[in-house]
């Protein structure tokens, strides 16, 4: 059911998504996905969460600068297939038209966020990054260019677009730019 939902993502615009629809690519009558997830935001939502947990994961190379040059290109290469780029457009699309959307789309990059404030903790317990270094802004740095390279130059995303994201977010880290002050 699940992918089905991520499937009707890169298939479609969200507001011609419907519980119907979900339920006719998962090939299941639709009171079985409303008997479990109740709405087509509540299915989405768990689509998503269950997504950003499975397509980055959080990677530990022992330095910030491995770290955070393998978290860009995780990013990357989510974004690059049809699929990924379908989904994320889709999602970004829908979030300005639906209020559903955005909130499901806030707790999407709640949970992801979460997750790579671990990069973060470690390179300040390792005296990578000063003290107080903000995992949000970082990651908002990091992952900006690649989403303007999709969403707005709407051109492909590349592994040197990834590399050069991680390297200018690694240089302003370490000056200390995302210290909250």
């Amino acid at each position: 059911m699940l992918a089905a939902a991520i499937e009707e993502l890169s298939a479609r615009d969200y507001a011609d998504i419907s519980v119907e629809s979900i339920a006719a690519r998962a090939g299941v009558h639709k009171t079985t996905v409303y008997r479990r997830w109740g709405s087509k935001v509540e299915i989405i939502k768990q689509a998503l969460i269950g997504a950003a947990g499975a397509h980055i994961r959080v990677p530990d190379t022992g330095s910030v600068d491995g770290d955070l040059l393998l978290l860009a290109r995780a990013v990357q290469v989510v974004l690059s297939p049809q699929q990924g780029a379908a989904i994320t457009t889709a999602l970004i699309v829908g979030g300005l038209a639906s209020t559903e959307l955005a909130e499901v789309m806030r707790q999407f990059w709640e949970v992801r966020l979460e997750a790579i404030s671990a990069i973060v903790d470690r390179a300040v317990s390792r005296g990578e990054l000063p003290a107080g270094t903000d995992p949000v802004a970082l990651m908002r740095t990091l992952a900006a260019p690649l989403y303007y390279q999709l969403l707005v130059a709407r051109v492909p995303v590349t592994e040197a677009d990834a590399d050069l994201a991680a390297a200018a977010t690694l240089a302003a880290a370490k000056a200390g730019v995302f210290v909250a002050r």
